[in-house]
């Protein structure tokens, strides 16, 4: 048989093995070409509109924000003149005024040192009962750590009173009210629909609504925080002298919080009474005696075992009977 020729690929096979050198030696080969570039980018990074914008502007205008400046904010409003809200570019938001530290103070001696009543200091001052008493927790607190040498937080408290409208006060001087101190708070028995026959001839008075919403239910001139204050304008329309209805205001606001003192220590010792205590290492297990029976008429009572989010109302529901159908 005649020889064959070598193919192409043998013959390049070949070539290639003649022109490697031996396995023995070491190669070195350029770093550019033991690593393959897999990244179709280039090295020069781009960055967008914005993020280049941003960049301008914060080595230029905005570096004098890197660096805290005593006794100011660094916030990017600091340049507007005379701001009033954190946020002036937004309309939308008002922030309402809150009560700054003298203000407090103020609040905390009247209470603590001058054994002022909380409904006096509030009718005097116009604040509302329950931001009197939560002042007055707060001041307590204060002073309690100021005592123990622990760290305030007063610059964060001044930054956050500088970026908000405050409202003060003076001692021994006519402040304006901060609120209103008499809002009545929508009672649950007044939101469903009532129609009450009544007769033309006669006065229908806010006792007379109460009554028609729940026979327990308190007129509004009862349920409101100052119901002290309705009898003093009523005594002064009277005639009688504004300092004399002022002490008997006085007088009678320490009353009704002595009876309210001694409502929570009465309701305090029976919440004891019928409580089981047992302490362990790291809790204190607490059992209540409880009667599941006791539901009430509808099974819907306040007190009952697993009550939570109350009855439904059923005014706009379809087919409810909403005109009376006797008169009492």
């Amino acid at each position: 048989m005649p020889p064959r020729l070598p193919t192409a690929s043998a013959a390049t096979s070949a070539l290639t093995r003649s022109a490697l050198p031996n396995v023995n030696q070491c190669v070195s080969l350029p770093r550019s070409q033991t690593k393959a570039n897999f990244s179709t980018t280039s090295s020069r990074t781009h960055f967008s509109r914005a993020r280049r914008s941003f960049r301008h502007w914060i080595n230029g205008p905005g570096s004098v924000y890197r660096k805290h400046n005593p006794g100011n904010t660094n916030y990017l409003w600091r340049g507007i003149p005379n701001p009033d809200k954190p946020f002036p570019l937004n309309p939308q938001f008002i922030s309402e005024p809150v009560l700054d530290d003298r203000a407090r103070e103020l609040i905390w001696e009247k209470v603590m040192r001058n054994g002022e009543t909380i409904k006096a200091v509030s009718a005097e001052l116009g604040v509302d009962i329950r931001r009197v008493a939560a002042v007055v927790r707060l001041k307590e607190v204060e002073k309690d750590w100021e005592a123990k040498g622990q760290k305030l937080a007063k610059p964060y408290a001044k930054a956050v009173l500088s970026m908000l409208p405050t409202h003060t006060f003076k001692a021994g001087q006519r402040n304006e009210p901060f609120e209103s101190i008499n809002e009545l708070h929508v009672h649950p028995y007044t939101m469903k629909q009532i129609f009450w026959p009544t007769s033309e001839s006669r006065h229908f008075t806010r006792a007379d609504a109460a009554k028609a919403f729940h026979p327990k239910m308190l007129s509004a001139d009862e349920r409101v925080p100052h119901p002290e204050l309705i009898q003093m304008e009523r005594e002064v329309l009277q005639g009688r002298p504004l300092y004399d209805a002022s002490e008997r205001f006085k007088q009678a606001v320490m009353e009704s919080e002595r009876k309210a003192a001694e409502k929570e220590i009465e309701k305090a010792g029976i919440e004891e009474k019928y409580t089981t205590r047992i302490p362990t290492k790291r809790f204190e297990y607490r059992f209540k005696q409880i009667n599941s029976e006791n539901v009430g008429p509808t099974g819907r009572a306040r007190n009952a075992v697993g009550w939570r989010y109350g009855a439904p109302h059923y005014d706009r529901s379809k087919g409810e009977v909403k005109i009376p159908t006797s008169v009492p």
